[in-house]
């Protein structure tokens, strides 16, 4: 693996379950704190995310910043967005070992200053549960825009992002992950990985924007059309869509009215997105 000529300095500081000992710091549920603490983990999900050096990253909820050090290890300028205070003297730390390469802006993800995040990134994350699922609709429908997505979830969540059509988990975030990205599953992580460790375990996902990607009026479209679908997932599509034209929208489609959302693939959705566009 490339190293920065920053690492040297990085391995100056703690191992990360001292340096939280010393702080008398621990995860708080509230946020949906679990920490990997293991570097060895934390540098083969930086590796995953393909080569860093020189690229920008941003990172959300570093917390005491165990993949931030791997990803400055890396040769990556990082971002790293972080909503609790307690840990800034932790990151502020690492910043001094890495040789400017790391900024953090102490913010909430979901609303962060205007400017702040630069469009275009790389992306890589060990995301709060909590937030995690409108984190993603945000940055895949969104101006961000970003270069690829490496992000852990809730492993139920991750296998929903990769479902296929007419599975149990098949739903509106994975039609839009998949009408936008190629995504998939690239690494399983048990609850026993994290500190402390969660009731459920944990995936990585990988997502590269597809070559095809619906322009923004068109992902607008979407998000309305999924968002009417599976929000009465045990209709049929001619009464789910019937605020959007019903039976005789599917029927421009080439979709049977009668079907269930869970067992549409992508591009119908995407031909019902289009024809909703149309419609104005």
């Amino acid at each position: 693996m490339t190293r920065s000529p920053e690492a040297a300095t990085l391995n100056q500081l703690p191992p990360l379950r001292d340096a939280l000992a010393a702080a008398g710091l621990g995860a708080d549920k509230r946020l949906g704190q679990h920490f990997l603490l293991d570097l060895n983990v934390t540098r083969k999900i930086a590796r995953l995310a393909g080569p860093l050096e020189r690229e920008t990253v941003i990172e959300v909820g570093p917390g005491p910043g165990g993949l931030t050090r791997a990803l400055l290890e890396a040769g990556a300028t990082v971002i790293a967005v972080e909503k609790d205070a307690r840990f800034l003297p932790l990151l502020a730390r690492i910043a001094d070992h890495a040789a400017g390469a790391l900024t953090v802006i102490r913010a909430d993800a979901l609303d962060p200053p205007a400017g702040a995040l630069p469009s275009g990134a790389i992306i890589v994350a060990n995301l709060p549960y909590n937030v995690a699922t409108p984190l993603l609709v945000q940055w895949l429908t969104g101006p961000l825009a970003p270069k690829s997505m490496t992000l852990m979830f809730q492993k139920e969540v991750a296998q929903r992002i990769a479902a296929a059509p007419g599975s149990k988990l098949y739903g509106r975030l994975s039609v839009l992950a998949q009408a936008l990205t190629e995504a998939r599953i690239v690494l399983d992580l048990p609850a026993r990985a994290f500190t402390p460790p969660p009731k459920v375990d944990s995936a990585v996902v990988h997502l590269t924007p597809r070559a095809d990607r619906p322009d923004a009026t068109l992902v607008a479209a979407l998000e309305r059309v999924t968002r009417e679908a599976f929000g009465q997932r045990r209709k049929m599509l001619r009464s789910s869509l019937r605020s959007l034209g019903g039976e005789a929208l599917c029927a421009a489609a080439g979709i049977d009215a009668n079907a269930r959302a869970e067992t549409v693939r992508v591009d119908g959705f995407l031909r019902l997105a289009g024809l909703v566009m149309a419609a104005g």
